[in-house]
């Protein structure tokens, strides 16, 4: 990772978190703190499908045999998301720099609960559970083609000179991170996305919109995962 500075913090002992499973059949983590699941109750696979790697990664690749992909997450969580991208450009062998904002990392110990060795490869797995801890002090490869770095840090307090093709916005909602989606946070995000890049989230309202529209991105409606109609994709114009 090309010059990324994060800034540690400690992490609650007594964080209540606890499993859940979703519609399904997938799990989540529900935190009480916050109020919230870490996915969709509707499905927790099937939203980070719909939304992060179909509606985002696949949009933006489509077409295109790009030999490397650029993708930003902002609130790695469980590392879903992550994993299916991975999964997916392994496969497709596509080189994959990945970096997960994360203020409250998991340990990797809660992660292997969750079931998610069922959605992916093996060996991508194994890798992942064995490196994930180390990938919070630095850039560590998975195999021939995947890259991850988890930046533990807040979302205002992340900085780096890399630039992304994709930002996937998977932070808990509004109603319970309201400082997550302000004007602040949402023009610090953008301006990690490439021109041509693309930005994705869950949630669709329309001071969001307004939001982007004034930083100069295309914003559209794009269908949303189960239990939501909508959500929203933004293109940064070249």
């Amino acid at each position: 990772m090309d010059s990324l500075t994060h800034q540690n913090l400690n992490i609650p002992a007594s964080q209540p978190l606890q499993f859940v499973t979703t519609a399904d059949g997938s799990k989540t983590i529900f935190n009480a703190e916050v109020g919230e699941n870490y996915h969709s109750k509707h499905g927790a696979l099937q939203e980070s499908q719909h939304v992060f790697l179909n509606s985002g990664l696949r949009y933006f690749l489509a077409g295109d045999n790009a030999p490397q992909v650029a993708v930003l997450e902002v609130g790695l969580g469980t590392g879903l998301n992550f994993l299916l991208s991975a999964d997916f450009c392994t496969g497709k062998e596509i080189h994959l720099i990945y970096t997960g904002i994360e203020a409250y990392p998991l340990s990797a110990n809660m992660i292997q609960q969750t079931g998610y060795e069922a959605y992916v490869s093996a060996p991508l797995w194994q890798n992942f559970i064995q490196k994930y801890p180390a990938s919070l002090q630095q850039s560590v490869h998975l195999n021939s083609y995947i890259q991850l770095q988890t930046a533990h840090c807040t979302l205002l307090n992340f900085s780096t000179t890399q630039q992304y093709d994709v930002i996937y916005f998977d932070a808990f909602a509004a109603i319970h991170q309201p400082d997550m989606w302000n004007e602040k946070a949402i023009a610090h995000t953008l301006q990690f996305l490439k021109p041509g890049g693309v930005f994705v989230t869950y949630a669709i309202t329309g001071n969001l919109k307004r939001q982007i529209k004034a930083l100069g991105l295309k914003v559209e409606k794009a269908p949303g995962a189960p239990g939501k109609r909508e959500m929203l994709r933004a293109t940064k114009l070249i």
